[in-house]
């Protein structure tokens, strides 16, 4: 953590971690793309330069909101996974895109992915937080066992690609 921290207001606090738009913009594409990879997170439509991208994948872990392993699937691939403090920000990710799409030009296809969480509610919610448990931190931290039918994911997902 930051020794240097300006005060001790929470909000103050949380901008120290958060209060850029990149950081925000990766923890985005890893909650809502499913990216996982430096190349994934590099791709996303924003074009972070990569000097900047691992500097905020480097405090997002230092804060302890990712975690950093090898990928078993390839040995010179790294794969980030979100740890249940960033799952907890899932909310005010959705809250912020809420009112991106109400107060300023959004994409379609951004709007379909959100108006899949806003018509869901709050169970829909807990349930897509509980797929991102799963995927990063493993089945047994999951809050509620697994719903039947498509994933909240697969239905962002679907939204997303049907409004593009």
């Amino acid at each position: 953590m930051r020794r240097n921290a300006r005060s001790g207001c929470p909000i103050n606090l949380s901008l120290e971690i958060l209060g850029d738009r990149w950081t925000l913009l990766v923890l985005r594409d890893i909650v809502f793309t499913g990216a996982r990879h430096f190349r994934e997170l590099l791709a996303g439509p924003e074009r972070i330069s990569s000097n900047i991208l691992t500097d905020r994948l480097g405090v997002l872990v230092e804060h302890g909101l990712l975690t950093r392993s090898d990928d078993p699937s390839h040995k010179q691939k790294v794969r980030y996974s979100l740890t249940e403090q960033a799952i907890e920000l899932v909310p005010v990710l959705v809250q912020l895109s809420a009112w991106g799409a109400r107060y300023l030009p959004a994409g379609d296809e951004y709007l379909a992915r959100g108006e899949v969480l806003a018509r869901g509610g709050a169970e829909t919610l807990d349930a897509f937080m509980d797929e991102l448990r799963e995927e990063h931190l493993g089945p047994r931290a999951r809050h509620r066992p697994a719903p039947s039918g498509p994933t909240v994911a697969d239905r962002m997902r679907a939204a997303y690609e049907a409004a593009r």
